[in-house]
């Protein structure tokens, strides 16, 4: 039956397009009616026969869904195999593959977190390390950096067509073109792509090809499949071959099947299987230029939409190009906003950091809103979804408040860094109505409160630390316990600097230590005779973005009103209590708690004088020897150097390098935009790398760009402003703040709801100078 290209005729073919506007192609697109027929002709079949007598009746249809999965690709029947889902077809070419340790899989940021998940496996269960390739400025592999890394001998180049994470589509030909060059097989994941994009093995140079029939292809759920070329096959073995791809033909001997059916297993959902060949015919038929044309159009629709539209923001990064589009509104959370544009009949998704880490969490996006189109889309859908948030502002938290000449909360909170929210989760814990402000969207990097990690420790300069360390470590587990989720993971921590120089760390259960010790204790940190160090076992890595994700998370649950993409313009004090101006309108409470980080003077300017914005770099480093610069091996560091200043450092982990960074930067202006790392402060690293962690000698994998706000004598400021009860401010800086977050919060709560804490009188606001103005 010929298939028509009229949207109407599409429509009139999609049940589903009758009871919603559906955006998730990328998710699981509507099928058709041919291929619902075909599921449940197969399923009354089997009902009627037996499952085993229907196998054999459709036997030869089932063998036609290899053709037309081959014709899809490019490819032969033979170099294909069908099988549940992407994953799996992941799983069982990536399992056959002859890995073992030292190897080098060089990934895509792009990657799904499937495959990232079973790549960090490989990296512990077989030593293969996995180096994560940098983005270009369009969000794509940096061929550049790609053609570097390949001049090392490496095992397999993997990248995601397209990710689940945003409407990107990596340069695939030129990957593949790059890696032929240097011998090298490509794995590319064409989950997102296949239905959507055109996909020639032979011309995109691809070796191994995995992709799922529920996306694009408009097929059940529970298929998919895995092309392997004949080449790979050649060294590519099954991990658990399987009577579908092997015969048994003596005692002790099998012989496996020459073609990709090797990777199958017997049991299949026969049903599923034609049903995925009825959603190819049709695609096929369509044709896939056709069909990228018309999402392409669709796409390009709702972006120019979205890109007008007031508060709302696009997520997706410059380099994409395909049927998916992701955006976040100003002040709502993802999720919500997918729930509520559900509840009025369109069909999208939130996708989360924790799908995506090397692509959203890279990009400081928790998670986004993602909208997909399909053939059976239409302009009025389009129009439909971008009037719709057009008209309806995002829905605000349910925390109670009293409107009597402009909002009111008992408490209002400025800044959502580690610090503001901290303090607001902790508030509205007990029972405070608290309105939560913070000047940019959700997630942002313009702070000091982003990154994958920071570090905690029990060393401190001054035992007058000591009691606020204590509580800091009792915060975090009492964090982690509310979320139910782990956040800081103690591996002790080594502290250095040159032997004999006065001064330098201490603290409860700490200990000196020479640099031979230190090498014993910390292989993967070379100090050498000129250095010693204070050895702290109770520091630990502190899972940072988790962290700040959590915080959010449980602050909307107690009800905290967040309003981010809402800057506190002005305040003044309006009897006992304040009155703040938003764009909004006016907000009152009985306490405002400032925790505004780098933007503390421009609403406290009594701190004009004493606060100073700097600007920090850090990078996360690959290494050689990955098992040196991970725990056991490895903890968090620090060594004063010489003439250079304070070097500060992570172990890799959770499937990021090394991180390293100096204390110390140039004066940031906060009234221009930050500029990428340069190249000067990438080689002060690099050569500080090679000099104290020869292991961590591979790529740069991360660079991350903080404004850090510095203090006199690298203090703090927490408590009321003198003279103004009302106000009280957390100016917990100096970059050694984070570690403190979860218990500034409780301090910030006690103290706004009219507890009393003497054990912080050393941080007392009026003992850092601020005078009145």
């Amino acid at each position: 039956m010929s298939i028509s290209h009229d949207p109407a005729a599409l429509r009139a073919r999609t049940p589903g397009t009758r009871h919603a506007r559906h955006f998730n192609a990328a998710g699981a697109a509507l099928p058709s009616t041919a291929t619902l027929a075909a599921v449940i002709d197969h399923l009354k079949l089997e009902a009627r026969i037996g499952g085993y007598e229907a196998a054999e009746a459709a036997r030869e249809r089932t063998e036609g869904v290899y053709g037309l999965a081959a014709a899809l690709l490019g490819a032969r029947p033979d170099d294909v195999a069908l099988v549940e889902s992407a994953t799996v077809a992941w799983q069982r070419a990536v399992s056959a593959l002859p890995l073992g340790p030292g190897d080098r899989i060089l990934a895509s940021a792009s990657s799904y977190v499937s495959s990232a998940l079973h790549l960090l496996e490989l990296r512990g269960s077989r030593g293969v390390r996995v180096e994560v390739l940098p983005a270009d400025d369009a969000g794509r592999v940096d061929l550049e950096a790609l053609e570097r890394a390949l001049r090392t001998p490496a095992a397999l180049v993997t990248v995601a067509h397209v990710p689940t994470s945003s409407g990107l589509v990596e340069p695939v030909a030129e990957v593949g073109a790059l890696a032929a060059a240097a011998g090298v097989p490509v794995l590319l994941d064409a989950t997102q792509s296949a239905g959507q994009l055109p996909i020639e093995v032979g011309a995109l140079g691809c070796d191994v090809v995995v992709g799922t029939g529920r996306k694009f292809l408009r097929g059940p759920r529970g298929t998919g499949f895995l092309y392997v070329s004949p080449r790979m096959r050649e060294v590519m073995r099954p991990a658990a071959p399987d009577v579908r791809g092997a015969r048994w033909v003596a005692d002790q001997r099998f012989d496996l099947d020459s073609g990709a059916r090797r990777y199958e297993t017997w049991e299949a959902a026969h049903a599923l299987r034609l049903g995925l060949g009825a959603a190819l015919s049709e695609t096929l038929e369509l044709g896939v230029d056709r069909i990228r044309e018309r999402i392409g159009e669709l796409a390009a629709r709702l972006r120019l939409g979205l890109e007008a539209l007031s508060g709302v923001r696009l997520a997706d990064p410059a380099g994409a190009g395909c049927g998916i589009v992701t955006f976040v509104r100003e002040g709502q959370e993802p999720a919500r906003t997918a729930l509520e544009l559900r509840e009025a009949g369109f069909h999208l998704v939130s996708v989360p950091a924790a799908h995506g880490q090397w692509d959203l969490g890279r990009r400081g996006l928790p998670a986004v809103v993602r909208a997909s189109v399909h053939v059976y889309n239409d302009e009025e859908d389009v129009d439909a979804l971008l009037g719709h948030l057009s008209a309806t502002r995002p829905a605000r938290a349910s925390a109670p408040v009293i409107r009597a000449g402009g909002e009111r909360a008992d408490v209002i909170v400025v800044g959502a860094g580690v610090h503001g929210s901290s303090a607001a989760w902790q508030l509205a814990r007990r029972g405070a109505r608290v309105i939560h402000l913070d000047r940019f969207p959700a997630g942002h990097v313009e702070g000091s409160s982003h990154g994958r990690t920071r570090m905690i420790r029990r060393a401190y300069p001054s035992q007058v630390w000591d009691g606020l360390v204590d509580r800091a470590f009792e915060a975090w587990a009492d964090l982690e316990q509310e979320a139910g989720q782990s956040l800081v993971t103690r591996v002790g921590g080594l502290f250095a600097r040159p032997a004999g120089a006065a001064g330098g760390l201490r603290g409860p259960y700490c200990r000196r230590v020479g640099h031979e010790e230190a090498a014993a204790l910390f292989p993967g940190l070379a100090l050498g005779p000129g250095f010693e160090a204070l050895y702290d076992p109770a520091a630990g890595v502190v899972d940072a973005s988790g962290a700040m994700l959590c915080l959010a998370e449980l602050g909307r649950a107690y009800g905290v009103d967040q309003r981010f993409g809402t800057p506190a313009r002005a305040w003044e004090a309006d009897g006992d209590g304040v009155k703040v101006e938003t764009r909004d309108g006016t907000l009152r409470a009985d306490r405002l708690v400032v925790c505004a980080g780098p933007w503390t003077a421009g609403l406290l300017p009594e701190f004009a004088g004493l606060l100073r914005v700097v600007r920090i770099v850090n990078v996360h480093l690959g290494a050689s020897r990955p098992e040196l610069v991970s725990p056991p091996r490895l903890g968090p560091f620090s060594v004063d150097v010489p003439d250079v200043g304070l070097l500060y450092g992570l172990p890799a982990s959770g499937g990021a390098g090394v991180k390293i960074g100096l204390d110390h930067g140039p004066a940031d202006d906060l009234g221009s935009p930050r500029h990428p790392v340069t190249e000067g402060e990438r080689q002060a690293l690099l050569s500080l790398a090679r000099r104290f962690l020869p292991a961590a000698d591979g790529p740069v994998e991360e660079e991350i760009v903080c404004r850090y706000t510095m203090a006199p004598g690298n203090r703090f400021a927490v408590g009321a402003l003198p003279g103004r009860p009302q106000v009280l401010v957390a100016a917990t800086c100096s970059g050694h703040g984070f570690k403190f977050g979860p218990a500034i919060g409780a301090a910030l709560a006690d103290l706004a709801t009219g507890g009393r804490r003497p054990d912080l009188e050393f941080l007392d606001p009026g003992a850092m100078g601020p005078v009145r103005r």
